[in-house]
């Protein structure tokens, strides 16, 4: 049996225990601005500005409930509903069409693979905001504002995941699998979809996330295409919580963050388990 030269180290007491204490500080960093978040939306807006940080939970948050709920511009439900639209549309998009061009620059051997996959990384470089009135006027000839369409299949394009899944197949892939696969009569979609996929569910689950709270966030894009209030997503009735010259309700604007921050939480529960389980795939040597 050959021992590992680290055994020693990290079955160390105080190794342990510095690696302890360290990961319970960088939860508590991390969790910090949520618990902040929460806590000031139990506050009034006098509290909030007078002590922005404050660990004692307020008495206003069915004040602030009643405020959000005396809005015009916010209705929560249809906010979730028209945001839940978009991002799990454009999640699945993304996922699905970044995996596939990815699977095509791994285990394809074609001309142009190379400027393809540069001409990739080229428009990663590009900003959205750079290529946004472009985008608005196409949309706009096209009659594709008010749309949630506009929204939704752009995500189809998505340099960014597409790199990752390059990345992350290059040695996750077995191409001997792929060749007995077709030598058995699989075509190139079957062999796509029913052995690929499940090969790449770990980044797959981590991409979802990134691509959920991207859309889910996006509030340029939106803001620009959509000016029916019967289409707001919640970042976006969010936004209009600011008050008029005089007042800003913050506790009622906390208390809103927080309600779109909830469904992003979820979806990172949900797909955890699956990051996971691929770094502790990828951390064992045959």
């Amino acid at each position: 049996m050959v021992k590992n030269k680290y055994s020693k180290r990290g079955s160390s007491p105080l190794f342990l225990t510095v690696a302890y204490i360290t990961c319970i500080i960088l939860a508590i960093i991390s969790l910090f601005p949520f618990v902040i978040l929460i806590i000031n939306s139990t506050r009034t807006s006098v509290e909030v500005q007078q002590n922005p940080v404050s660990l004692i939970p307020g008495t206003n948050l069915f004040k602030n409930l009643e405020f959000l709920d005396g809005k015009n511009n916010f209705d929560p439900l249809k906010g979730f509903t028209n945001s839940l639209i978009i991002s799990v549309s454009s999640t699945i998009l993304t996922i699905y069409f970044s995996t596939m061009t990815a699977f095509a620059l791994v285990a394809y051997d074609w001309r142009l693979r190379k400027p393809f996959f540069t001409f990739i990384m080229a428009v990663l470089m590009i900003p959205a905001q750079v290529t946004g009135i472009g985008f608005f006027q196409f949309m706009y000839k096209i009659g594709l504002t008010n749309n949630y369409l506009a929204l939704i299949l752009p995500a189809i394009a998505a340099p960014t995941v597409v790199f990752f899944m390059r990345q992350y197949m290059i040695p996750a892939l077995p191409m001997d699998i792929l060749h007995s696969a077709r030598i058995d009569g699989a075509g190139e979609f079957r062999i796509f979809n029913q052995i690929v996929l499940p090969m790449m569910k770990p980044a797959m689950a981590t991409q979802a996330i990134f691509a959920f709270v991207t859309s889910w966030n996006n509030l340029f894009m939106p803001m620009i295409l959509i000016n029916d209030p019967e289409k707001n997503t919640m970042p976006m009735m969010v936004s209009l919580l600011r008050g008029d010259i005089y007042k800003t309700e913050f506790g009622a604007v906390y208390l809103g963050l927080f309600l779109t921050v909830l469904p992003v939480l979820v979806v990172y529960f949900l797909l955890s388990k699956h990051i996971i389980a691929g770094v502790a795939l990828g951390g064992v040597k045959e």
